[in-house]
């Protein structure tokens, strides 16, 4: 996200920051700050009465200041950022999660493909057609090399792309496409047909996401797999695709060098997919509804795909930060909280220009990573410890496809088979209290109960998430935790002022995504009213505690895509 700061914070320590004083001058002014009190040390009160206004700000005004340049991984901002956060869990006398570290290395590689090396030529069935990078198309690979491509790769419509035996869904039956490229439609059958029994009917499933649909090619031992953009299934228009696959893409590094991914990964613009299918002599809308009632079988398309990325790598390392607060009952049981500590950086390009090219990520997620910080302090500082052990869990290059997240996943500092549940904060609320907490994912687990009764006792209720077409419970960090079997809860903030309603709410929350999101303007400044962030994070206490202090192991519910891998998980190793 991109900011602008008029006055760039001079930091000593987060209550000397200017921004910091301006939102306790605010706050007061409105009658609802509390008095400035200490962050550190276990001496303090504990318990969710702990969470304020105050501390919550200056966390924010902190982690988002220009100082911190956008927080970007492997930058100087990063070294600030991951310092901070480590040195708040040490004051507050957690114990490091990764031995005697705070700090689990996440090991990046920056792939840059030139725009200008990247042909993708199609051959059959009368002249060879030629498409335009960005334009048109977009490509890349996620192999770990200077150069990937595919060279008359035969063209494989396989509809969703989708294998799902539980629903038996089989979207590759009866084909090979072995060395081939497939093309795939965004989204599930459920978004098209509105049926509840089909998928999940409006609410996308993981089977929708884009990242699926390029592992099971992978899978499939396909070469390339292209996906089909059409703006409302794939909840965004073609500028998205274009600005987030294009240029710098960070990526995990791996021993193999992600060799088992497919050779070239891409979307297709509509407009060029339909292009195509004209070519093939096949008609794209018959063929879509094929695939949406479930009789589609693979159509080989008589046509081939010659295409190339030329890329620059630059390796580095990151960070997720980690902290435990020891269980006295069952320590080897855990409750995680996390949040992502990055944002996107500092534009260079709009410096040069003598523009604000800091990317600050205030609400996306500094807020987010305030929380984190609010609740170790109110665990630690609480008179009773918990029964099972917290941990606080703060990962790197979320922005950049859940990496830190999923290098945790794949390299867990606790055993995910003793991990019995968690919680994951991307963004508070900013603009007052509402009557409702949306839980993105509503009807997944056993967790959601935990959250009504703790909306309950607020006087407060439990909302679904009302886009669920857009599938944003697979688009934050937790998800790399669930899809492995943990259940995971993602709260976020909602939209029912107290006092001017939903039209009020929802009109913020536009103004937010048109105007901020991912923009040099998502700023804290003096405009945030955060008295709806305190009985938020509150709830996020309360949710936690229900499983921390118990004994309870939360499940999936039937018919959840991550059930089997929780069974699984428990079968196992302990």
């Amino acid at each position: 996200m991109k900011r602008f700061d008029p006055h760039p914070a001079r930091l000593v320590s987060p209550w000397a920051a200017p921004a910091v004083l301006m939102a306790l001058v605010t706050l007061s002014a409105c009658g609802g700050a509390e008095s400035p009190r200490p962050t550190t040390g276990n001496g303090g009160p504990g318990g969710p009465e702990s969470i304020s206004e105050t501390d919550l700000a200056a966390h924010i005004a902190t982690l988002a200041s220009d100082e911190f340049g956008g927080r970007a991984p492997s930058s100087p901002g990063e070294e600030l950022t991951v310092n901070y956060l480590a040195d708040h869990f040490r004051s507050l006398g957690l114990q490091p999660g990764n031995g005697d570290s705070y700090f689990q290395p996440v090991p990046l590689v920056d792939i840059t493909a030139d725009p200008e090396a990247a042909p993708f030529v199609v051959e059959g069935r009368g002249e060879p057609m030629s498409f335009d990078y960005a334009d048109d198309f977009v490509t890349w690979t996620n192999r770990v090399v200077e150069s990937s491509g595919v060279e008359k790769s035969e063209l494989v419509f396989v509809g969703y792309g989708i294998v799902a035996p539980e629903v038996g869904w089989n979207d590759y039956e009866g084909v090979d496409v072995g060395g081939k490229t497939v093309v795939i439609l965004v989204n599930d059958p459920g978004f098209a047909t509105q049926d509840p029994d089909v998928f999940s009917g409006n609410s996308m499933t993981y089977y929708g996401r884009w990242t699926y649909k390029y592992e099971e090619a992978a899978r499939q031992g396909a070469a390339g797999a292209l996906i089909v953009h059409e703006t409302a299934p794939a909840a965004y228009g073609w500028e998205t695709v274009r600005n987030s696959w294009t240029g710098p893409q960070f990526k995990l590094q791996s021993e193999d060098g992600n060799a088992g991914a497919v050779a070239i990964a891409g979307w297709m613009t509509e407009e060029t997919s339909r292009a195509l299918f004209r070519r093939a002599g096949l008609d794209f809308d018959a063929l879509h509804r094929q695939a949406e009632s479930g009789t589609l079988r693979p159509v080989e398309m008589g046509l081939t795909l010659t295409t190339s990325v030329s890329n620059t790598l630059r390796f580095s390392d990151s960070r997720n930060v980690v902290a435990v607060l020891p269980g006295a009952e069952a320590p080897d049981e855990y409750f995680v909280y996390m949040a992502h500590w990055d944002a996107f950086g500092t534009d260079a390009a709009l410096v040069a220009a003598g523009e604000d090219g800091i990317l600050n990520g205030a609400l996306d997620n500094a807020s987010g990573t305030a929380a984190l910080l609010e609740l170790a302090e109110a665990y630690a500082n609480r008179a009773a410890p918990p029964r099972r052990s917290i941990v606080f869990l703060a990962v790197t290059a979320e922005e950049q496809g859940l990496l830190g997240s999923a290098h945790y996943a794949a390299n867990p500092v606790f055993p995910l088979s003793r991990t019995v549940a968690g919680l994951n904060m991307d963004g508070l609320s900013n603009f007052g209290p509402t009557r409702e907490l949306v839980v993105v994912g509503y009807g997944m687990s056993g967790l959601d109960r935990l959250a009504e009764d703790a909306a309950a006792a607020q006087d407060r209720r439990i909302e679904a998430d009302p886009e669920p077409e857009k599938g944003y419970y697979f688009r934050s960090d937790h998800f790399e935790l669930a899809k492995l079997g943990v259940p995971m809860i993602y709260p976020t903030d909602g939209i029912d002022h107290v006092e001017r309603g939903e039209a009020y709410g929802r009109e913020q929350r536009q103004n937010y995504l048109n105007d901020r999101y991912h923009m040099v303007d998502d700023e804290f400044d003096d405009t945030w009213d955060l008295s709806g962030a305190v009985p938020d994070v509150q709830l996020y206490y309360e949710i936690g505690r229900a499983v921390i202090d118990s004994d309870v192991w939360p499940e999936w519910n039937e018919g959840t895509e991550f059930r089997a891998a929780r069974a699984a998980s428990l079968a196992g190793p302990r």
